[in-house]
């Protein structure tokens, strides 16, 4: 059975570590490009994941090396400013 009380807890990440988010672009946006304006010389690794059935959107798969928890976070920020989703 599953103690809903551990659901609400922040999992235990331990720094420094490659996390990976999912990133959102409309068609015709070159990630490739956001992805090193944003990271500049960090270490960071990406690929195409997916498409829409509509071919709006295009998903990146998109690793990165982070220090810490509000590393992990400020990448988060200047992605979701550039991109259309980010999970």
């Amino acid at each position: 059975m599953v103690n809903l009380c551990d659901l609400k807890k922040e999992p235990i990440v331990n720094y420094p570590t490659f996390w990976d988010y999912k990133v959102i672009f409309e068609i015709g946006v070159n990630a490739g490009e956001i992805f090193e304006e944003l990271l500049g010389q960090r270490e960071f690794k990406y690929r195409h994941s997916n498409a829409s059935t509509s071919g709006k959107y295009h998903s990146y798969l998109l690793s990165v090396y982070v220090d810490s928890k509000k590393d992990r976070l400020d990448i988060f920020e200047k992605l979701k400013n550039k991109a259309k989703f980010v999970l």
